[in-house]
């Protein structure tokens, strides 16, 4: 019987195929069955990275926490605010891609992107990006002149971690987590409806355990490979980032275990306290993947990961269930 190593946990996106095409990449860094070059409109859209647009679903999930997706026009509110939050940082990533091309040349997949591969012009990538993020924040401030603060703080801490706080150990933890809690905060603001404490807890331990999930893949990456990676990786040590992850894995199974029981039962039925279980179960699932190496890229393993995607879907379900229920 064969081996099973630890990267047999880990969806394929995560062992090296091509999260744009599927298309395998060979060690020198060449792709299998992919165009060589993509056409403009294409290069933009790789360039806005839609799969990252999954984060913001946090912006309605934290509306449909606090119960506030079934009065008058908060829907379209919401749906708005995630919008111009998806608007601000696909933004934000095309800026990004011109100021660290350099550096993601000698990714062995960041180099794809379309401004490190030279097939889309960093004046263009430069004008899409402002584009976007101003687009994103008037959005914002349409909808109500709050969110449209909270969409400006998250620009700022997006553009600061870039410059300056992805360089500084734990701020860039911190940075990554702000990010999500952000993302939370607006759809409160978006509603508005004032979000509980405890939500607001399990976003942020929830986030950390992301974001020290993602530096423990890179170490892990970068000590296969036997290169160098971000300088601010020497600073963590495998130990540490696991301490991190195990910390902040359990403060957000226990904040979220007394925020669902916090609720009341609909008809008879425990709806927030029923979420517990497949939240738990995604949470450990999330863990065991980080472990085997995974986190780098969280959108993959969310997306790519079936048994975290069951996990992740049946969540889904029965916590829109309650909040129909509780209407």
């Amino acid at each position: 019987m064969p081996a099973v190593g630890a990267d047999a946990l880990l969806p394929e996106d995560a062992r090296g195929q091509s999260v744009v095409t599927g298309a395998a990449w060979e060690p020198g860094g060449q792709r299998h069955g992919a165009r060589t070059r993509r056409g403009s409109p294409r290069a933009v859209l790789i360039t806005m990275r839609p799969k990252q647009w999954i984060k913001n679903a946090l912006v309605v999930a934290a509306a449909g926490a606090a119960g506030a997706l079934g009065r008058d026009d908060v829907p379209v509110r919401v749906g708005l605010a995630c919008l111009a939050f998806c608007l601000l940082a696909s933004g934000i990533y095309a800026i990004n891609d011109v100021r660290d091309a350099p550096e993601d040349r000698l990714h062995p997949r960041k180099r794809h992107r379309p401004v490190a591969a030279g097939q889309l012009d960093p004046g263009a990538a430069t004008v899409l990006g402002v584009a976007l993020v101003l687009a994103g924040l008037g959005l914002a401030a349409l909808v109500r002149p709050l969110l449209g603060v909270v969409a400006l703080s998250y620009a700022v801490l997006t553009v600061g971690y870039t410059i300056a706080l992805r360089r500084i150990a734990i701020l860039d933890i911190a940075a990554i987590a702000g990010g999500f809690v952000l993302r939370a905060v607006a759809g409160g603001a978006a509603a508005p409806v004032t979000l509980s404490r405890w939500f607001v807890l399990v976003v942020t331990a929830a986030a950390v355990l992301l974001a020290a999930g993602k530096r423990h893949a890179e170490l892990r990456r970068t000590e296969r490979a036997g290169g160098e990676g971000r300088r601010v990786l020497a600073r963590y040590g495998a130990g540490r980032l696991r301490l991190i992850i195990a910390g902040a894995a359990a403060v957000a199974l226990f904040a979220y275990g007394v925020w669902a029981f916090a609720g009341s039962d609909v008809d008879g039925i425990p709806w927030r306290p029923l979420t517990l279980i497949p939240f738990a179960a995604a949470l450990l699932r999330y863990c065991a993947l980080i472990g085997a190496g995974g986190g780098e890229a969280p959108e993959d393993l969310l997306l790519g990961d079936r048994w975290l995607a069951l996990a992740g879907g049946t969540w889904l379900v029965v916590f829109a269930l309650g909040v129909h229920a509780a209407g």
